[in-house]
């Protein structure tokens, strides 16, 4: 697999001719970015006066018009296209987007000339899928792949394969290797140029299935999530434009990381948040914590049937007749009709506030019928009216009143008897216990809520009127979602789908996920398919097999991941007198290197590392905030690294990660995480024993 480029990986632009292959390839880029920009001014000279006079949908419109120029954007430093392919026979027409031949350019967007005939193929095109999946055993038609290298937005060396020449051995790409390890500096970034074919199924998989991909550190899980919207965004577009997409976190700094990936490939459209912004309200706020026994018992799936028995015996079965004026009549609605009425709705599992908005309906239909009894012919208008009888709607409001779902649950954790009625074979005596507020509070906008109070506010409001929901979810970090998570997730993809991305292993919190089969069926996608990645691409083997030794006790049978990148001398490991001067002298070595720098420890000691950085005049970046080529820097509560990475980290005291948690098996899972964000080398720093499980 030669690399062509005078210097062997690159070449300088003034080598470039009409003869030489790299010149016509920065041509063609040239003339990639002209057309691109011919695109965007097109729709920028849309006038929309000359489409729709109405003002409604000229916003509309104009709404559009934007995010398409946003999407045309050319990103001066994002190669257009990484790839090209020249198959052996040309696809058909309607394969390549309307191409004819046999070269094609692969690219994070499709663009054309001025005739409408494509320069750059869309990488989730149909024709581009060999690119990734193209192999000396499968050459998939493909005579040719070509890989670029790229300095910033300047192609510097191009690299080929000859997929259908069988006296060319196969060989690892040079320039794949390189844009793996290219510095960190910024967000996350796509990885468009670098999908390896297990990932590739995986992004491509279709719309109505849901995928569970199980995934440790570096093999790239919450890429293909995110690529995996983007691909769906391409084949699905107006079904997803109706539907609506969502990407879901850990927390803000993680999404903050992640939020440029979709919009550098063109996809504005796709929202993020956190389950805590899933299961907010208007009104409430998270003021309370609870201890991590009360937050297992809350976070239960049992409390969904809790909730379901509290929010249905609100219901009464009626006692006495109804009867309704109407005119110079009387109709009398015996009780035992009422109670049949009430029954059938009860029966048919709607929602509790589907169902009271249709019982006033039912008793009108039974006024009715008496009318049409005595010879009168009432239609529908006359049924409305007797549904909003004052009699009628006092009795609708005695049998089956409205459901306030936060009241519900500060009077489930308030009130001993209450909760202890509903929650009868379903909770021991000392799980109730531990759901009661010591000191019950008197109002729902008095009460300190606590995360997981949120989530049971959710379920019971779910329970009463339905959720609404969306065509496509990706959750992240998906280990540490408790059962009534999940739920409120689910929920919110009940009839579309999900890609549920996640670590055994990195499970940090006292009811992390013991299995997907187990987490599917709370998040109410049991027939998802199990995905595993095991290739690491992102951490150093040095690195990974050493943080693999935490294993066996924090997850036994998990497979281990196997880094395709070997790094001599990414890995030290060392024992200091002086723990928190020895860091600092780290960092600064680490800062000697290209790329972003991570400093993580264990959250107690991050005010007296902060305070030693600024006095050594190093600045640090809290998780979250930016990289930039001056500040490379970032300072990482170890309970906040989950989902990052840089090139090099530093880590401060693993005994100290390990305790800060609240069980030894939880603490080493956090450790696990901690030793994991590296990309190009890892040192490690302790001034007191390391845990047993590294030492095996």
């Amino acid at each position: 697999m030669p690399a062509h480029a005078p210097d062997p990986d690159t070449a300088s632009a003034d080598t470039a001719s009409a003869a030489d292959p790299l010149g016509r390839e920065r041509s063609h880029l040239t003339a990639s970015r002209s057309a691109l920009r011919a695109m965007r001014e097109d729709v920028e000279a849309l006038d929309i006066r000359d489409v729709t006079a109405n003002w409604v949908n000229a916003i509309v419109l104009q709404a559009q018009i934007d995010d398409r120029i946003k999407a045309l954007a050319d990103l001066s430093h994002t190669p257009l296209f990484f790839g090209r392919l020249n198959y052996l026979h040309a696809p058909g027409a309607e394969l390549a987007e309307g191409a004819e031949g046999e070269q094609f350019y692969i690219g994070r967007r499709h663009v054309h000339d001025a005739d409408g005939d494509p320069m750059v193929i869309d990488w989730r095109a149909p024709v581009s899928q060999p690119f990734y999946r193209a192999s000396k055993a499968d050459p998939q038609d493909i005579a040719l792949r070509r890989r670029f290298g790229y300095t910033g937005g300047e192609l510097t060396a191009y690299e080929d394969e000859h997929l259908s020449d069988p006296t060319e051995s196969a060989a690892v790409s040079k320039l794949l290797q390189q844009e793996i390890e290219r510095p960190r500096v910024g967000p996350m970034r796509d990885i468009v140029a670098t999908i390896q074919p297990e990932q590739d199924e995986i992004v491509r998989s279709g719309l109505s299935g849901s995928v569970c991909v199980q995934g440790g550190p570096g093999t790239g899980k919450t890429a293909v999530g995110l690529h995996r919207v983007a691909y769906l965004l391409y084949a699905h577009r107006d079904r997803l434009a109706r539907t609506g997409t969502l990407v879901i976190g850990p927390n803000r700094s993680f999404l903050h990381y992640i939020e440029q990936v979709l919009p550098a490939l063109g996809e504005l459209e796709v929202k993020q948040a956190t389950v805590e912004d899933l299961v907010a309200r208007a009104g409430l706020e998270v003021r309370g914590t609870d201890q991590a026994e009360t937050a297992v018992v809350k976070g239960d799936a049992r409390m969904a049937r809790v909730l379901r028995r509290a929010v249905r015996s609100h219901v009464t079965p009626p006692t006495e007749p109804l009867m309704v004026v109407r005119g110079s009549r009387r109709w009398r609605i015996p009780a035992y009709e009422l109670a049949e009425i009430v029954e059938e709705l009860q029966n048919r599992e709607i929602r509790y506030g589907a169902a009271r908005d249709a019982l006033p309906q039912r008793i009108a239909h039974a006024v009715l019928v008496r009318m049409e009894q005595a010879g009168e012919a009432p239609d529908d208008r006359v049924q409305d009216a007797v549904a909003r009888n004052a009699a009628v709607k006092a009795a609708v409001k005695a049998i089956w009143p409205p459901v306030e779902p936060a009241k519900l649950v500060l009077r489930l954790l308030s009130d001993p008897s209450f909760l202890a009625e509903h929650a009868a074979d379903v909770l021991s005596e000392d799980e109730q216990k531990l759901l009661l507020w010591q000191k019950p509070f008197r109002s729902v906008k008095a009460a300190q809520w606590s995360a997981a109070d949120l989530v049971l506010i959710d379920e019971a409001a779910d329970l009463v009127e339905r959720t609404h929901s969306l065509g496509h979810v990706v959750l992240d970090e998906a280990q540490d979602l408790s059962p009534m998570q999940y739920r409120a997730v689910g929920r919110r993809c009940t009839t579309g789908s999900a890609t549920v991305l996640g670590d055994l292993a990195q499970g940090t919190t006292p009811w992390a996920t013991r299995s997907w089969d187990e987490a599917l069926r709370h998040l109410g996608k049991p027939e998802a398919v199990l995905e595993e990645l095991t290739a690491g691409f992102r951490v150093p083997r040095e690195v990974i097999a050493y943080a693999s030794r935490l294993l066996p006790a924090i997850s036994p049978g998990l497979a281990p991941v196997s880094s395709v990148r070997e790094t001599p001398g990414s890995l030290v490991v060392s024992p200091t007198a002086d723990l928190t001067a020895s860091v600092v002298e780290a960092c600064r070595t680490s800062l000697g290197h290209e790329g972003s720098i991570g400093l993580i420890a264990a959250d107690a000691r991050i005010p007296e590392l902060a305070d030693a950085l600024l006095t050594a005049g190093l600045p640090y970046l809290s998780p979250g905030e930016e990289t930039t080529a001056e500040s490379r820097l970032t300072l990482v509560p170890a309970s906040l690294a989950k989902g990052l990475e840089y090139d090099y980290v530093v880590l401060d005291e693993p005994a100290a990660i390990v305790s800060g948690e609240p069980d030894e098996r939880t603490g080493l899972r956090r450790l696990y995480v901690c030793l994991t964000r590296a990309v190009s080398g890892l040192t490690a720093l302790h001034a007191t024993p390391l845990p047993s499980a590294l030492a095996t």
